[in-house]
Formats: structure tokens, C-alpha cells, sequence
């Protein structure tokens, strides 16, 4: 297979903010792995959608309201082929990753009861621990943890050895925000439902990286957040089986997600309205799916293979650094590099970049567990995108050292 290769320069004058200065530098954006930046192409679709046709969708019997709800709609369609769902209906528009694991943690509940058990893996972020959690308390189901080695990567015999006829559904992310990890979802999923059990895969950190097959993976619940993947803040979406959601109870109640409404009795709309109270943030589904046309306009192999090469230029470069450590060393992973610096907390050599225009991430990525295996209180996170350059590398590179010699 022939991989075309992207034209760095001409995709950065997409991005608008990359002309941007701070303090002085121009700006080096490494923060991807929280969000991505936005291209015109998107930032038109949402100026375009305000400027002419910004109305409330479904039921609408004006030009406007049809307008966006065709939009809206298209978007999900646009959803449904880019992850090749089975149905436009199996895609629950939601306000992002958290939003939709919360829906299928609050659901889950009807389906466990006292001694039941859940597993997840160790280097998940928050919003995949905490809302298992919160259900373990009202059930009294048990949360089991999927344990990891040094390298950052989930110990599969352990894995195996935890899954039992007890496990209802095991909830693991496909790429970790904090150590880059891919995890092997293929095989994650498979021995889970030999065991019987669900599986939710976490894809925020994945869905810019790696494109997505649901039926291939088999997967049941799959979660993706927009503004991971050059689309808007507060909007994503919830993937699940026909079978699952058609189970699950209703999340919020109100306009949208009804049948029929009574005193007596309230019916709910089918899928994957039943889901969907409200008004939704329709801009950002249709951005979204703007969003992606963009991403698939560059091509996901074109995209893995930069990047790939952009993470071995950086940890080649950063290594050379001495006292400085990585956290993440997987030969399976995506552009991100967490590292320390010997006797230097993270916070201060993330303060002296962005004085130096280098955006990056400092502190626990919402991952405090994986922090406290690894023991320290935080790292400096650099994520990588597409629009990146080696010769950002090589300023993160000597930005670093200035800050090492500034703080040492």
C-alpha cells in the first residue's frame, strides 16, 4: 500500500492559532492530547451554520429548522461511516467521552447486582475510573483493576486471569492520554466476551490516531470526544450495539427523547433519540462532522505514519537530555511523551516553556493512579498532531535544557 505523504506546511496554514505569538515566540502548540486545534475548514462550517441556517432541529416545519436538521443528521451519518457503525441509530450524539461513559455507567446499573464485578485497566483517566466507581457504590459491585508493568502496558495473563463468570463488563482506553500506550483492545474484548462480560473502550485519546472499526472490534460501547479530533469543545459521541442501547434505560428525561407524555405514563422515542433529551449542541455535530471529513481528506495511514515519525525524532532528541526520564515506553504507542527531569517538579519546566511560546501539559492528565505507580506527582506531557514540526522538536528540545539549566 502506497502512503501519501502530507504536506506539512500547506495542512499548518489551516490552522489559524499556529500564526499566533506567546510572550514573544511563536507559538508551539504540544497540547494535543487535551485538545486538538481547529482548521478553517471547521471554524467556517460553524460561522457558516450561525451566519445562515441556526435553528432548534427536529420538528421544525421552517426552512431553518429543516436546514439544520438535515445537517445534524448528515453529521451523525458522517459519524457512522467514519468508526463503520451497523446503524446511523448505534451513534448517541453526547457532550463528549465523559458524558457518554457517564450514560452507560448510570444505565449499567439495571444489569448489576451485590457481588457482580467490573474491571478496569490501571492507567485509565478519571472519567473512565470515577463514574465505575460511583456505580460499585450504588449496586455493591466490586471494581477490579487490570494491572500494568514499567513500560506503561497492560500485563495480558493478569487480565485473563481476573475475568470470570462474575465480570459484567470491563471498561479499558484504546490509546492512554498519559503514557501514549495502544492497548490491545482486539484481544481485550475478545476474552471478555468469552467470559460473558461487556466492554467499553475509551477512545478519546485514540480516534485522532487510529480510525476506527466497531464491527471489526466487536466492541459494545465506544466513546469519542470532538474536540480531540480538530472538531469543537462539548460535543462527542456514544457508539453502542443496537442490542446494548436498547436495553439501557433512558440517562436524562425531558423534551426530544419521549414518545408520549402523560400524567399517567411517559413512553420513550426510539433510538438514538431516547438518549438525546433536549436541545443538543447542534453546531458541534455538524462541525464534528466537518471534523472528520477534514481528518479523512489527509488520510489516517498519511497521518499514523508522520506522526510515528515525529514521536521517534522526539524521544531520540529528548533522550539525550541527561536526568531526563520518560514514562511510557511501549513499542505500541501514539505521539505522546511524558517525562521529568531529575530534581526539577514538572510545573516549573512547563512554566519556563510557555515564557519560551511552548504549550504543553503538566501535572497527573487526570491519570492519578498511573502517577502513583510510577511515583511522582505529575509529568511534563508533549502531544504530538499532524500539524507539528521537527523543528518544533527541536525547540521543545532546547527549551527543556534552558529550563534544566535555569532550575538545576
Amino acid at each position: 500500500m502506497i502512503i501519501t505523504k502530507l504536506d506539512i506546511e500547506t495542512i499548518r496554514k489551516d490552522f489559524p492559532i499556529l500564526k499566533r505569538k506567546v510572550n514573544g515566540y511563536p507559538l508551539v502548540y504540544l497540547d494535543n492530547a487535551a485538545t486538538s486545534q481547529t482548521p478553517k475548514q471547521v471554524i467556517d462550517v460553524i460561522v457558516d451554520y450561525y451566519s445562515r441556517y441556526n435553528a432548534n432541529i427536529h420538528r421544525g416545519v421552517h426552512t431553518l429548522s429543516q436546514e439544520a436538521t438535515d445537517a445534524y443528521e448528515n453529521a451523525r451519518l458522517k459519524v457512522q461511516k467514519h468508526i463503520n457503525a451497523a446503524e446511523p441509530y448505534e451513534i448517541i450524539f453526547t457532550s463528549g467521552t465523559t458524558d457518554s461513559i457517564n450514560l452507560v455507567a448510570n444505565g449499567f446499573a439495571s444489569f448489576l447486582k451485590k457481588g457482580d464485578e467490573l474491571l478496569v485497566s490501571a492507567m485509565e483517566h478519571h472519567s473512565n475510573i470515577v463514574p465505575w466507581q460511583m456505580l460499585c457504590e450504588r449496586t455493591g459491585a466490586i471494581l477490579k483493576v487490570i494491572p500494568m508493568n514499567h513500560e506503561g502496558e497492560l500485563l495480558k495473563e493478569e487480565y485473563a486471569k481476573l475475568l470470570s463468570s462474575s465480570t459484567k463488563l470491563v471498561v479499558c482506553n484504546h490509546v492512554s492520554n498519559a503514557l501514549g500506550t495502544i492497548n490491545p483492545i482486539e484481544k481485550i474484548i475478545s476474552l471478555a466476551h468469552e467470559a460473558g462480560a461487556a466492554v467499553l473502550i475509551d477512545g478519546a485519546q485514540a480516534a485522532p490516531h487510529i480510525k476506527i472499526d466497531v464491527q471489526k472490534l466487536n466492541v459494545d460501547f465506544y466513546t469519542i470526544s470532538a474536540h480531540k479530533i480538530c472538531g469543537p469543545t462539548g460535543v462527542g459521541i456514544l457508539y453502542g450495539k443496537e442490542e446494548w442501547l436498547s436495553k439501557l434505560p433512558p440517562y436524562q428525561g425531558g423534551g426530544e427523547m419521549i414518545a408520549e407524555v402523560t400524567f399517567e405514563k411517559t413512553t420513550y422515542a426510539d433510538l438514538p433519540h431516547k438518549f438525546e433529551a433536549g436541545t443538543p449542541n447542534i453546531c458541534g455535530g455538524i462541525a464534528f462532522g466537518a471534523a472528520l471529513d477534514y481528518m479523512n481528506s489527509l488520510g489516517y495511514e498519511a497521518i499514523a505514519s508522520y506522526e510515528k515519525e515525529l514521536l521517534s525524532y522526539a524521544t531520540k532528541e529528548l533522550t539525550k537530555i541527561e536526568g531526563l526520564k520518560i514514562y511510557g515506553t511501549s513499542e505500541h504507542k501514539t505521539s505522546v511523551i511524558s517525562f521529568n527531569v531529575e530534581g526539577i517538579h514538572p510545573y516549573d519546566i512547563g512554566t519556563i516553556l510557555d515564557k519560551l511560546g511552548i504549550a504543553v501539559r503538566t501535572g497527573h492528565h487526570c491519570a492519578q493512579p498511573v502517577m502513583d505507580y510510577f511515583k511522582v506527582p505529575g509529568t511534563v506531557r508533549a502531544s504530538f498532531s499532524f500539524y507539528n514540526t521537527k523543528n518544533e522538536v527541536d525547540i521543545l528540545v532546547e527549551g527543556v535544557k534552558k529550563a534544566k539549566q535555569m532550575l538545576s
